[in-house]
């Protein structure tokens, strides 16, 4: 007997919910009735698909495996769509649904200092990893990183100033 191989329940931004599998044996559903298309790759990330007698030209934009977010470009009109696999419908069930995602917490001086520079802005999207200021302590420069993804909501700390152990030095919203 076939067996589901790929689960999973597609978001079309602004339009609705599908639920798409993929059964070993090679049948594609789409909300539980069978799916059947031809696909030919024209070149690298544009297909060419044929199904009920209508073509349709497919160019995949992008497909960010991190947020589960693609873009493609249908016949010339973009779709957005959120892909979540049988695991994230686990996560969303138990009602852990954003347990992956790390936002940003308040950044605190991890050791008394100078702040040497502050790289970003009030206002300003920072993805986690991604430089925030360099504290100068012990005559060395440390560069403080973005614990998380957030928004800088406020930068408590000016270029010079001298700073203690576990200070909040940014605020994120």
């Amino acid at each position: 007997m076939p067996k589901i191989e790929f689960m999973a329940k597609v978001l079309i931004k602004g339009r609705k919910e599908i639920d798409v599998d993929y059964v070993s044996d090679g049948t594609l559903t789409i909300d539980g009735a069978p799916f059947s298309f031809d696909m030919v790759e024209t070149r690298p990330n544009h297909f060419h698909i044929i199904k009920d007698h209508k073509t349709y030209d497919v160019e995949v934009l992008l497909v960010d495996k991190k947020t589960k977010n693609v873009s493609l470009l249908i016949n010339g009109k973009k779709a957005d769509l959120v892909v979540k696999d049988k695991m994230d419908l686990l996560l969303e069930k138990l009602g852990i649904a954003n347990a992956t995602a790390k936002k940003a917490n308040d950044l605190k001086a991890p050791m008394p200092g100078l702040i040497f520079e502050i790289n970003v802005e009030e206002g300003q999207a920072v993805q986690q990893g991604e430089p925030l200021l360099i504290l100068e302590a012990m005559k060395m420069e440390n560069l403080l990183k973005s614990p998380g993804d957030g928004v800088v909501k406020a930068i408590l700390v000016k270029k010079g100033q001298s700073v203690e152990k576990n200070q909040v030095l940014i605020v994120f919203s």
